[in-house]
């Protein structure tokens, strides 16, 4: 790609301003976004039929699974409105479709009130967040690194990478403080609701800081060249070369990184809290804990990943989680203390945070350099659209399936660890098919020298 020179206004501080503007909405959605997940518990017993808890909780897993899958869509549609009109404007409309929804959530009747309209109205809600997150993910990564100087792209848009692993942290943090200060009654029944009403003040707040912002230099200067494209959905899927890179950075990057990102985050809060039988606050405070001290390592990685590349940690991250995950979770059990009769009554809680903390160092090597490489990948008249269709589908689909999965699995086999088998499955075939099929493009020159920030 031709470089471009960088306007003024793309300085060393401005970078800041708009990491930070970036960052914050991209917090707040994926803050709405996981609320969901970290309540499926609660959730699975307010909006569908009682007296089958496996099944209302699969349920609610389906449910939670929806919003991944539609955020393909959702990177189809807003990523041609980013590549047409602008990457500001996309992840503007984004994140209030986000906060109208999940504010929704919190005041949707449930089963009891309702019936069967409880859980139509989760799910279409549900669909709305996946469709805005979508298209958030791929605005905020692309308007990041087309601000950001050669040769520290990795390192800037590393802090967007933070953003993900902070939202489930906060929304962690929030619906801990909720619960212990109304006791666990009053949330189940009404408190739980309060996490998702309070984002529409979160949505306003973001909403504001981002109308600041400006357009991506990058994508002014292609736009004033003439050089934008009128069909990105087009020029991304039906030519061939393009088409190729976009398969392969699903199948050689963003599938093994969405199992490994959601396996050392997720599913083990679901392994803590339904297969061993955690207390619902201890296992909340080990994730909340292990995530907190494993969030610098997303900037680490993303830093390194500008001086030796970024397919080399990311496909480590892949191959070491996927050979690690059977001895953790085999760790995770005997320092829980699990026996059938009695559950985790007494749990090592510092030891299960020393295990769920490797796992999120793993997803800080698979995700810190992801935003980077994805968007050195495609040019930047389509890049918003192409980059953001494999993400979703690596996230959202291959990602996003793996608490019902495994889940799934350990409910019918009865075997512990048999949700590990999909997540070590498409770790391991993504790493051999990037390994062999992806070429590194860290040293992809956009800014002249002399104007680079």
């Amino acid at each position: 790609m031709a470089s471009v020179s960088q306007p003024s206004s793309a300085s060393t501080n401005n970078i800041w301003k708009v990491i930070s503007a970036s960052s914050a909405g991209t917090l707040i959605e994926w803050y709405d976004f996981y609320i969901f997940g970290s309540l499926a518990t609660i959730i699975s017993t307010l909006f569908f039929p009682k007296g089958h808890e496996t099944v209302a909780l699969l349920s609610t897993l389906a449910t939670f699974a929806t919003g991944f899958i539609v955020r393909p869509f959702g990177a189809l549609l807003f990523g041609r409105i980013g590549d047409v009109v602008g990457r500001k404007y996309a992840f503007m409309v984004t994140l209030l479709i986000m906060g109208g929804a999940t504010t929704a959530i919190g005041l949707l009747p449930t089963y009891e009130q309702v019936g069967m309209l409880a859980p139509v109205g989760l799910l279409i809600l549900r669909l709305l967040q996946g469709l805005a997150l979508g298209g958030e993910y791929g605005g905020a990564a692309t308007y990041v690194a087309e601000h950001s100087p050669d040769g520290q792209r990795g390192f800037y848009t590393s802090f967007i990478q933070t953003t993900a692993t902070l939202g489930l942290f906060i929304s962690l943090g929030v619906i801990l403080t909720t619960r212990m200060s109304l006791g666990e009654a009053a949330f189940a029944e009404w408190g739980w609701r309060i996490p998702f009403i309070l984002s529409v003040a979160l949505v306003i707040f973001s909403y504001f800081i981002r109308k600041r912002m400006s357009e991506s230099p990058v994508f002014q200067e292609m736009k004033a060249s003439g050089k934008a494209s009128k069909s990105p959905l087009r020029d991304s899927f039906l030519n061939p070369e393009n088409r190729r890179m976009v398969i392969l950075a699903l199948f050689g990057a963003t599938a093994g990184q969405g199992v490994v990102w959601y396996t050392g985050q997720f599913y083990a809060l679901y392994y803590l809290q339904t297969v061993l039988k955690v207390d619902f606050v201890v296992a909340n405070s080990i994730i909340a804990v292990a995530l907190l001290l494993g969030t610098p390592f997303f900037i680490f990685f993303g830093a390194l990943s500008d001086k030796i590349g970024r397919k080399k940690i990311m496909l480590s991250g892949m191959v070491i989680a996927a050979l690690s995950y059977l001895p953790l979770y085999k760790a995770m059990e005997h320092f829980s203390g699990w026996t059938p009769e009695a559950g985790s009554p007494h749990p090592n809680v510092v030891m299960l945070t020393v295990l769920v903390f490797i796992q999120v160092i793993f997803v800080t090597m698979v995700y810190g350099p992801i935003a980077a490489f994805l968007v050195e990948l495609f040019p930047t008249s389509i890049r918003y659209t192409s980059m953001s269709l494999p993400y979703h589908i690596g996230n959202g689909v291959f990602g996003g399936l793996v608490p019902f999965i495994g889940t799934a699995l350990v409910a019918t086999t009865g075997n512990h660890f048999a949700g590990l088998i999909y997540p070590i499955g498409i770790a391991l075939v993504t790493a051999v098919i990037g390994f062999f099929y992806i070429k590194e493009k860290r040293d992809t020159k956009w800014f002249s020298k002399d104007e680079a920030a």
